[in-house]
């Protein structure tokens, strides 16, 4: 039997690695036999760049550059294909989990670390650049990310923007004639974790501006603002972001990137499962084993193991979901790509604990689903 294992991470408990391991040591528990293919996933999302690096044997570059609120922080990318290719994510420089709660403010938080991690990538003289954007702490339209870039975001004294959200709302005009010269040649792809629009109620500020610590008087504001930030891009360079696929990943930064400089925006999962080579490892595949934290119906906008089900049914590969918990208004007919999902909790539980033990948990339900599957074979 071969089976694929093709998790996500366990957002708080473990990495897509990790998690890997577990279900692999769960299923040669229950056959020693077995061969698996270790394919750890991710969708755009926080780890991205660590997948990718992990999967093409890419090397990993440090530097220094400030957090959401301008400290000092350690951030890292990847470099694969000898260094021409450079993978990161946002999260690692203008991630949410590098403020405390009480320091979560869309309004002056600022992508401006991730604009410095990547000119830091376009430095090394890379020719392609995948950029994961989930995990973000900003909603800031990438206005942060793109003034490190060295785009002129202007008032109307010609004097840069205040950082964050906020300082949308004094934009008047946009100078491109000093951008990263780098650019002009590097393909930059954006890895999308959802496919929300900028504007809207699934957009930037009214969809996740409240997890950023956003009250409902600051979504109005940051709404306006990057409603106000889409009509000066459009008058800068004609591209409309408004209703672009997607613009509203990362607050906004994938609309900003596609609006002003062009990248394309795609997909996070189907980006890493063709750069990993996913396909590939599924041919002559039994079974596909993905998991995930939280299976709800925001995993439905193609999110890691939706797209795993999704690829694997194509092939005619039957896929098992391993998940810390399932939403109450999740029925098995949402997902008809996958044979069967499973909740790895044992028994109720604390939150601290379920993370705590969510390895041995994953170990134990992946042994009891290849019993399962293996006497459903022989029928």
């Amino acid at each position: 039997m071969r089976v694929v294992v093709a998790p996500n991470a366990l957002k708080g408990s473990l990495t897509a690695g990790e998690a890997a391991l577990a279900i692999a040591r769960g299923l040669r528990t229950a056959n020693s036999a077995v061969e698996i293919v270790n394919l750890p996933i991710a969708d755009g999302g926080d780890g991205t760049s660590a997948v990718l690096s992990a999967a093409r044997e890419g090397v990993t570059r440090e530097t220094i550059v400030p957090d959401p609120l301008g400290r000092p922080v350690r951030a890292r990318f990847g470099l694969l294909d000898q260094g021409r290719t450079a993978v990161l994510d946002v999260a690692t420089a203008s991630g949410l989990t590098l403020l405390q709660a009480h320091e979560q403010d869309p309004l002056f938080c600022s992508s401006r670390g991730t604009g410095k991690l990547l000119s830091a990538a376009l430095d090394a003289g890379v020719e392609e650049v995948i950029l994961g954007v989930g995990g973000s702490a900003t909603v800031d339209g990438g206005a942060g990310l793109l003034a490190a870039l060295g785009v002129g975001l202007l008032d109307e004294s010609g004097t840069p923007i205040a950082s964050g959200g906020a300082g949308l709302a004094r934009l008047s005009r946009i100078d491109l004639s000093r951008v990263h010269p780098a650019l002009a040649r590097v393909k930059l792809r954006v890895a999308c974790d959802v496919d929300s629009p900028l504007l809207g109620a699934r957009g930037a500020a009214m969809a996740f501006g409240p997890q950023k610590g956003a009250t409902p008087d600051v979504v109005l504001e940051l709404e306006r603002n990057l409603a106000h930030f889409a009509d000066v891009i459009e008058q800068t360079t004609g591209r409309e972001v408004r209703h672009q696929p997607s613009a509203g990943a990362a607050g906004g930064i994938a609309g900003g990137l596609f609006g002003l400089l062009g990248a394309t925006l795609e997909p996070g999962i189907d980006l890493v499962l063709e750069t990993v080579g996913f396909a590939r490892a599924l041919e002559g595949a039994d079974l596909v084993i993905t998991a995930e934290g939280l299976l709800d119906l925001q995993s439905l906008h193609n999110k890691g193991p939706y797209g795993v089900g999704r690829w694997s049914k194509e092939r005619g590969i039957p896929v098992i979901a391993l998940v810390g918990g399932i939403a109450d208004d999740v029925r098995a007919a949402d997902f008809p790509d996958f044979a069967g999902i499973f909740s790895i909790c044992r028994r109720p539980s604390s939150l601290e604990e379920a993370l705590q033990r969510s390895a041995v948990w994953l170990e134990r339900t992946a042994e009891s689903v290849l019993h399962v599957f293996a006497c459903d074979e022989r029928r």
